[in-house]
């Protein structure tokens, strides 16, 4: 059986892409509007087609290749909430979401994968996109269903909650479940890192991982128009302080032998995490490259997909698409009435 194919649009770093390719998913296209995500796709897969574009402006005509792919995936940049999206610029990631359900008509995917903010999901702030959302894919003959992971519960060492939207062409949906949690406990900061931390020679790597018992915050890109790179607002901050660490800025390398770990002392005496972890607490994996300096790097790591999350839902929409393609024949249990058709709160069908 041929791999399914795949078109990726705002790939970012590949976060998402690789979950779906350990998934068994092959792309035929990706493409992202930043020069530098571009490169850290190339750096990691030489024989991935990579297009530097920007989304509204992406023509498949001229890729005759994305016709009919098996999925349309988007990591998109996060939708932002009613007290902020009538700022200069900030209607960009609706209008990025929109262009997202526009492509679906062109290229028609068997099914869609769409990762963005939880508020998404049900918050009364975003029904207005939720309707259009709608609108659109019931025309064109797509089931869907909205919902939250939390990447801890695929062994992301970290806490990041993100909504997804899943919609697949009717003859599909019905044997669509949404990816089950494939860890009974969460990885935590400290067995995450232990090993990295003590890399340099560090003796008190173990004594500070015994104590970073909490998986990580959600880490933060930032905005390309901020400054340096830290691990997020003030109240994420303090849950790192709780953990011993600086999140004021990162780290260029791990301890060395001769670093003095007191909290006590404020951040002075707390360690910095690098890029190389912070890309552990996505779950990259160790040998995935990141280009530009270490804040664009950073900004890349912090928006990215992790790919577990990834991997998890491309097995799940590629067992719907594998049993769709060969529907069983409705078999009707006792309490079930023909013509019913009751789902859960975010099933949606026309």
């Amino acid at each position: 059986m041929s791999a399914l194919r795949f078109i990726d649009v705002c790939a970012g770093a590949g976060g998402l892409a690789l979950g779906l390719e350990q998934a068994g998913f092959e792309p035929a296209l990706l493409f992202d509007n930043k020069a530098v995500a571009c490169e850290t796709l190339r750096l990691n897969r030489p024989a991935w087609q990579v297009l530097q574009t920007d989304l509204r402006d992406f023509d498949p005509v001229e890729y005759p290749d994305t016709y009919d792919v098996d999925l349309l995936s988007a990591g998109l940049p996060r939708v932002r909430s009613a007290a902020t999206h009538k700022r200069a610029h900030s209607n960009e990631e609706r209008e990025l979401l929109r262009a997202t359900v526009y492509l679906v008509h062109a290229v028609q995917p068997r099914a869609l994968l769409i990762e963005n903010v939880p508020g998404l999901v049900d918050h009364p702030e975003f029904a207005d996109i939720r309707g259009f959302i709608r609108s659109e894919l019931e025309h064109l003959g797509y089931r869907f269903r909205w919902f939250v992971t939390n990447a801890a519960d695929f062994g992301v060492p970290q806490e990041r909650r993100q909504g997804i939207l899943i919609a697949l062409k009717s003859r599909h949906f019905d044997t669509f479940h949404p990816p089950a949690p494939t860890v009974r406990e969460h990885v935590t900061v400290g067995q995450a890192l232990r090993e990295s931390m003590g890399s340099r020679g560090w003796p008190e790597a173990h004594r500070w991982a015994a104590q970073a018992t909490a998986v990580a915050p959600t880490l933060v890109g930032g905005s390309d128009n901020r400054g340096g790179a830290d691990l997020g607002p003030t109240g994420t901050k303090k849950a790192w302080a709780r953990m011993g660490v600086n999140a004021g800025s990162l780290g260029d390398q791990a301890p060395g032998p001769d670093f003095v770990w007191n909290p006590s002392l404020g951040p002075a005496g707390m360690v910095k995490i690098t890029n190389v972890q912070a890309a552990r607490l996505q779950s990259f994996p160790d040998e995935w490259q990141f280009a530009g300096g270490k804040t664009l790097s950073y900004r890349q790591i912090g928006h990215a997909s992790p790919p577990p999350v990834g991997r998890a839902l491309g097995l799940s929409i590629s067992a719907a698409l594998s049993e769709g393609a060969h529907p069983r024949p409705a078999t009707l249990r006792p309490h079930d009435q023909p013509g019913d058709s009751s789902l859960s709160t975010h099933d949606q069908r026309p």
